[in-house]
């Protein structure tokens, strides 16, 4: 089963408001949903619903999280903008950097990612786009 968040279809020459559409798009898929993560985050025994439903259930949760969560963290949102429009390389020095800066808003929003880390590990399933895995993956460790 694999489930893919947010689909690129044109790689045309964009203005500069269209790779910012692209970009928050980027975002989302990479991340989900951000405000009380611990709240949406399943407990440590509780294994993950890994029907479609559940999985579409649990993607839409978390992305509604680190959406909030980026809404009132705007500098983590500005460094995700700038990763995303980056070559994979740049991208992964912005991250890193930013998480070595802001320890403890890179915890937080790593807490928000880990659900979609269980679901593709104990579901078998891909919710983070393949060309967007890597970031996701650096951000889970």
């Amino acid at each position: 089963m694999v489930v893919n968040v947010v689909y690129l279809e044109d790689s045309k020459l964009m203005t500069t408001g269209q790779n910012r559409r692209i970009a928050r798009a980027c975002i989302g898929s990479i991340i989900g949903g951000v405000a009380l993560a611990g709240l949406a985050a399943p407990t440590a025994a509780a294994a993950p619903d890994c029907s479609p439903a559940g999985v579409k259930i649990q993607v839409a949760t978390v992305t509604q999280q680190a959406r909030a969560y980026l809404n009132s963290h705007a500098d983590a949102n500005k460094m995700l903008m700038a990763a995303a429009l980056q070559s994979q390389p740049e991208a992964a020095q912005t991250i890193q950097n930013y998480a070595n800066s802001n320890p403890q808003e890179y915890a937080d929003f790593r807490s928000i990612l880990t659900p979609l880390s269980s679901l593709q590990n104990q579901c078998g399933v891909s919710v983070v786009p393949p060309e967007y895995q890597w970031a996701f993956s650096q951000f889970i460790g």
